[in-house]
């Protein structure tokens, strides 16, 4: 499914909730390199009877092994179109649209206009709209150099500074990253941001965005984050991958909501390239794999690469849920 209208979330047709797992927690983390694909992970882990940590290669005893449903095949992008079992999850993800205006959809400084099709190189990305280009621009502030890492929850804020984010979901119940939180800053209270370029970390999502708009971006905060409606999931059982996933998304758009929703409910480490309206991410895209469609899941855990949220979905609850 093409994730390229501005839509934003809803707690609507969220799954059921199912059985919680025995307690244990880790800590993954990544680096981008110049072909964006994450180093190995460190794991700190935490017993029972007490806490003890290490940096090390991240590993299980005996090791997971990951791989896709047996006759796996990735889908072909279907852009514009709504699986039928989706319908009423795609909707329930974009009833918030009239409450946000579309904040997100579009990065720091867009700007757009029609051109002749003659003045877009055949491999550059662009909208073909009545025989015309739609050539977007944008102007962004300065790039941190590693991802930003956030917990929890999810923000507009993200997509239109155009940021790559390092996400640790912490759904409610959730036995990896709500514990980690609570070591890192001493409560378990999301969001919680850990700006590795800086050494910042925070609580509170209205200081988070005002940071995160005076570093990377020109200092405004929209209005609409300002009165931003934050909501959350539930856990289900899940097994952890030794490296984050990674998925080119955008907040606002509905069919990437939906992905999103199930990474958080898994409890799935996820590096996500913010590819909103105007974003450089939508031509890296189309060098990466030909064609720029949101959303697109790289899982390097399994080698798996593919468009299409409806399958994602599948693909997600098939390789990493365990069995109630």
């Amino acid at each position: 499914m093409a994730g390229v209208l501005g839509f934003c979330s809803s707690p609507l047709f969220r799954p059921l909730q199912r059985r919680r797992s025995p307690r244990r927690c880790f800590m993954v983390s990544a680096e981008l390199s110049e072909s964006s694909a994450p180093s190995p992970s460190s794991a700190v882990v935490e017993g029972e009877g007490g806490s003890s940590s290490s940096s090390a290669t991240f590993s299980s005893s005996p090791p997971l092994s990951f791989s896709p449903a047996a006759g796996f095949k990735s889908p072909q992008p279907k852009p514009f179109s709504v699986r039928s079992d989706k319908f009423l999850d795609i909707l329930g993800a974009s009833l918030a649209l009239p409450f946000r205006l579309g904040t997100g959809a579009f990065v720091q400084g867009y700007s757009a206009s029609l051109v002749s099709k003659d003045q877009i190189p055949p491999n550059e990305y662009a909208l073909s709209i009545a025989g015309f280009k739609l050539k977007e621009t944008s102007r962004l502030g300065p790039r941190p150099e590693k991802p930003i890492e956030i917990y929890e929850f999810e923000r507009e804020i993200v997509s239109i500074l155009d940021l790559d984010i390092l996400f640790y979901p912490c759904p409610k119940n959730g036995p990896n990253f709500r514990p980690k939180v609570l070591q890192m800053g001493g409560k378990q209270q999301f969001p919680y941001m850990v700006d590795p370029n800086t050494g910042v970390s925070m609580y509170e999502s209205d200081d988070i965005i005002k940071y995160l708009v005076t570093k990377y971006g020109d200092g405004t905060v929209p209005l609409m984050l300002s009165l931003g409606i934050i909501t959350g999931s539930s856990y289900s059982p899940s097994r952890l991958p030794p490296m984050p996933l990674e998925l080119w998304a955008y907040e606002p758009s509905p069919f990437c909501k939906i992905v999103r929703e199930v990474l958080v409910e898994l409890e799935l480490p996820h590096l996500l390239h913010s590819s909103a309206r105007g974003s450089p991410k939508r031509q890296q895209l189309v060098d990466k794999v030909g064609h720029c469609q949101v959303p697109y899941l790289d899982d390097p855990n399994t080698g798996v690469k593919m468009f299409e949220s409806a399958y994602i979905i599948e693909y997600l609850r098939e390789t990493y849920a365990l069995e109630k």
